[in-house]
């Protein structure tokens, strides 16, 4: 029995790692996406928020001005997004993987000129400030759930953002403005709500939410740089955001799942399983686009709130 208590403290506490940055991006789409505005950048700007994090700690010897510049990385290309799609009105879908592409390319460009000249210019195999597991007397001797309190800061601080941001989406007035204007833009505005402000805010904020998971990665999940550092989670992200149903509650099981599959199968790479590595790497994914599936059907069938109507449509005022 204490070996299975064991195994099921390791799993959630790598779940709950792995699950972090999910979150923080998850939660940052969700409340961009209420505005009425679809950002498919998500994968470009953690990887670019990622490489700025540890970039920035490692030179400055401080992982918090890592995190606060990956934050304002992550808020960069999401203002550009937002100017794109609020200001100009270009189309959404085109906008954020043009946002996509070139978070890529910047990570990649990065990531080759940063690290010393020793390093053939790379960051790969440096190891810099990092958030390090900050481990509860007392608390963290709970048999399994004792997982929740060995965790880095930032995983930490999920256990107050994430009941704040369904707070704030369902029970304050700004929330109930900000779903206005994902809804129908054009009855918030005649109820006084500045759209365009809005979009532009949460726009905005939703992406400094999706740079705190790109430093997640970078400066506590696997502290350090290598190319695709993301692995994806970018468009896991995207598709978590349809899983929770817009609700910053829903995306934490959503991130969970994810993250509970990479435990499993970190867990059986490491007891020597037969399986390829190639096919338990892939689970994770699989089993993301199989939820996906079931969920959207299962919604469909039960008739429940989908998407924001307003959602990847722009909006112009002079219609009104």
């Amino acid at each position: 029995m204490t070996g299975l208590v064991a195994l099921l403290t390791s799993i959630l506490t790598i779940t709950l790692r792995a699950g972090t940055s999910l979150i923080f991006g998850t939660v940052g789409e969700i409340y961009t996406e209420r505005s009425g505005i679809l950002n498919l950048g998500i994968e470009g700007m953690m990887l670019a928020s990622a490489v700025t994090g540890f970039g920035v700690g490692y030179y400055s010897d401080s992982a918090l001005l890592g995190l606060v510049v990956a934050a304002c990385m992550g808020g960069l290309l999401a203002a550009v997004h937002a100017f794109l799609t609020v200001t100009m009105r270009a189309n959404q879908v085109v906008s954020g993987l043009s946002i996509t592409l070139f978070g890529t390319g910047l990570a990649s460009f990065l990531g080759e000129r940063l690290g010393p000249a020793t390093n053939n210019h790379s960051l790969v195999g440096l190891i810099g400030p990092r958030f390090s597991p900050l481990v509860v007397p007392g608390l963290s001797q709970i048999p399994v759930l004792g997982a929740l309190f060995r965790q880095d800061p930032l995983t930490y601080a999920l256990y107050v953002l994430v009941p704040l941001a369904w707070y704030y989406l369902y029970r304050t007035r700004f929330g109930l403005n900000l779903r206005a204007v994902g809804e129908s833009p054009l009855t918030a505005d005649a109820m006084g709500v500045d759209v365009i402000r809005i979009r532009y805010l949460y726009t905005i904020l939703g992406g400094m939410l999706v740079g705190v998971g790109g430093a997640h990665l970078s400066l506590a999940y696997a502290p350090g740089w290598t190319e695709n550092l993301t692995g994806g989670r970018g468009w896991i992200v995207i598709a978590l955001v349809i899983f929770a149903m817009w609700n910053p509650l829903r995306a934490v099981l959503g991130a969970i799942l994810f993250g509970g599959i990479n435990a499993v199968q970190f867990r059986l790479q490491a007891g020597g399983t037969t399986i390829a590595s190639a096919y338990l790497n892939m689970l994770p994914y699989l089993i993301t686009i199989l939820v996906l599936v079931a969920m959207t059907w299962w919604e469909a069938l039960s008739h429940r709130v989908g998407a924001p109507a307003a959602l990847g449509v722009p909006y112009i005022r002079e219609d009104k």
